[in-house]
């Protein structure tokens, strides 16, 4: 089970960090996504890591602007948001890979088998 948290209502130019912690299960040999859903829209990619944190993966809006990173000990992804904008409003997703020690980050839904809950992001202008 993966729990996300840490969204919230923010101002444009704001930061947020998110977090991605699972239960009952060690996804430390998982790639580990993050992807959001607006209203109205489909459920797209954000940003992800591989198992081993040496290979990241970002979606062209958000590059710059946030980073991912991981602690296997602690069986958590974090999501870092800076320099917000209203468009990157929607609800936060994180996902583990369907393959163990995968050496790339997929960016399709189908790539990931496992996912949390999400949590919402509002930007307000």
């Amino acid at each position: 089970q993966l729990q996300a948290s840490g969204g919230g209502l923010v101002q444009a130019g704001a930061s947020l960090r998110l977090s991605c912690a699972a239960s009952g299960r060690t996804l430390s040999s998982r790639v580990m996504g993050w992807f959001r859903q607006a209203p109205g829209k489909e459920r797209e990619f954000v940003i992800g890591i591989t198992w081993s944190g040496t290979r990241t993966d970002y979606a062209d809006s958000v590059k710059g602007r946030f980073t991912i990173a991981r602690d296997n000990a602690k069986n958590t992804v974090y999501l870092q948001m800076n320099m917000l904008k209203p468009e990157d409003t929607a609800v936060y997703y994180c996902a583990a890979g369907r393959i163990t020690y995968e050496t790339r980050v997929g960016t399709t839904t189908r790539s990931y088998e496992y996912w949390g809950q999400g949590t919402q992001v509002t930007v307000s202008s």
